[in-house]
C-alpha cells in the first residue's frame, strides 16, 4: 500500500467524484479508479458506494477514512520536522514574512551584514495573516517572524505573550493614487468628510489594517471609504491603485519607483502616512544554537530607518 493511495482516498472522500478527485491527484480518471480499487482489494472491504450519486463511503470507508486522515497528518508532520532538523544541521533559520517585507526590506537590511545570516524564507507564510505568523512561531512551523508594528498598540494586535522581539527598522505607510493628466490624485483624501472614495483595502485581519483603522480614527476631516477590494498582499493593492480603480495605502519602500517615475502619486499629505516599525520575532528561550547566535549579533546593528520625507509639493486639495 502506497502513501498516495491514502491521499487518493481522502481527495475522493473530499470531493464525492471520481473524475474530480482524479483532477485535485494530478492524475487521469482510469489510473484514480484503479488506485482506489487497489486499495479496497487490499483492505478486503468495499470503501466506497457506487451507487449514490454524489459518492458516499460504506460504513468500513468512513473508519478507514479516519485512519487515512491520522496517518497522512503523522506523515507529514514527519517530514516537517525532518526538514527543520535538516535545516538546523545547516545552520538555517526558517524566516516568515509578509512578500512585502521578504521583497522590499529583507535584501535593503541583509546588504548591510559583512557576512549575511543563514536566513531561509518559509514561502507558505506569505499568505498568513496578523495571528498566523505567531501561531507558526508557537508551531514551530518557523524561527523568525518578520513583520510591521504598529506605532499605536491596538486591542486587536496579536498575543505575543512568550516572545520578544528586536526592532530592525521603520516604515511608513503612504497613500498613493493614479495620477490624472495634470499630475494631480484622482483619488485625493483632502476632499473632506463629505465624499466616498473607493479603496483598495487590506484583509480586516492583517496587520496594515489594523494599523490604518487606527490611524484613521484619530484625523478629522478623513472621508468615507467605499472599499472595492481586500487583499492579503501589498503587491495586489499595487496592482489595482496602478489600474485606476482606487486608491491604497502601501509601504512606502514598495512605492518608491513608481512615485519617482509619477505613475503613482501620493492622495494625500504628511498626516496620512501611517507609522510602522519592523520588527522581528522569535520565542523566548528558543534554545537552538544558531538562532541564539543570530539573536546576539542582531543586538550590535542599529535599525534601518525609513526614507526621508517626499520634498516634492504636496498634493492639491
Amino acid at each position: 500500500m502506497e502513501l498516495r493511495w491514502l491521499e487518493d482516498f481522502i481527495a475522493l472522500a473530499r470531493t464525492q467524484h471520481f473524475s474530480r478527485a482524479a483532477e485535485e491527484q494530478n492524475v487521469t480518471q482510469p489510473t484514480f479508479s484503479r488506485r482506489i480499487k487497489l486499495l479496497e482489494e487490499e483492505m478486503g472491504a468495499t470503501l466506497v458506494n457506487r451507487q449514490t450519486l454524489p459518492l458516499t463511503l460504506t460504513p468500513s470507508g468512513e473508519e478507514f477514512l479516519g485512519l487515512c486522515q491520522e496517518v497522512t497528518r503523522r506523515v507529514e508532520a514527519t517530514r516537517q520536522r525532518l526538514t527543520h532538523l535538516a535545516e538546523e544541521e545547516a545552520g538555517q533559520l526558517r524566516l516568515a514574512a509578509p512578500q512585502s517585507l521578504l521583497a522590499h526590506f529583507l535584501p535593503e537590511w541583509l546588504a548591510g551584514w559583512a557576512a549575511p545570516p543563514p536566513l531561509t524564507p518559509y514561502l507558505r507564510a506569505t499568505g498568513w495573516l496578523a495571528s498566523d505568523f505567531f501561531e507558526g512561531l508557537s508551531r514551530d512551523e518557523c524561527d523568525l517572524v518578520l513583520t510591521y508594528w504598529p506605532r499605536a498598540e491596538d486591542p486587536l494586535m496579536p498575543e505575543t505573550q512568550g516572545l520578544e522581539h528586536r526592532r530592525l527598522g521603520s516604515e511608513r505607510m503612504v497613500p498613493v493614487s493614479l495620477p490624472e493628466p495634470d499630475g494631480r490624485p484622482r483619488f485625493a483624501l483632502e476632499i473632506g468628510a463629505r465624499f466616498t472614495l473607493p479603496l483598495i483595502a487590506y484583509h480586516s485581519r492583517g496587520m496594515m489594517h489594523m494599523a490604518l483603522r487606527h490611524h484613521l480614527q484619530g484625523l478629522r476631516g478623513a472621508p468615507a471609504f467605499r472599499v472595492l477590494h481586500e487583499s492579503i498582499q501589498s503587491g495586489n493593492i499595487r496592482e489595482l491603485v496602478g489600474l485606476g480603480y482606487g486608491l491604497g495605502w502601501l509601504p512606502e519602500r514598495s512605492v518608491r519607483d513608481a512615485l519617482d517615475a509619477g505613475t503613482l502619486v501620493r492622495a494625500g499629505d504628511a498626516r496620512w502616512e501611517v507609522p510602522l516599525e519592523i520588527r522581528l520575532y522569535r520565542r523566548r528561550g528558543n534554545g537552538q544554537a544558531a538562532v541564539e547566535a543570530f539573536w546576539e549579533a542582531l543586538a550590535k546593528r542599529p535599525p534601518l530607518l525609513d526614507t526621508p520625507p517626499d520634498p516634492s509639493p504636496e498634493p492639491h486639495p
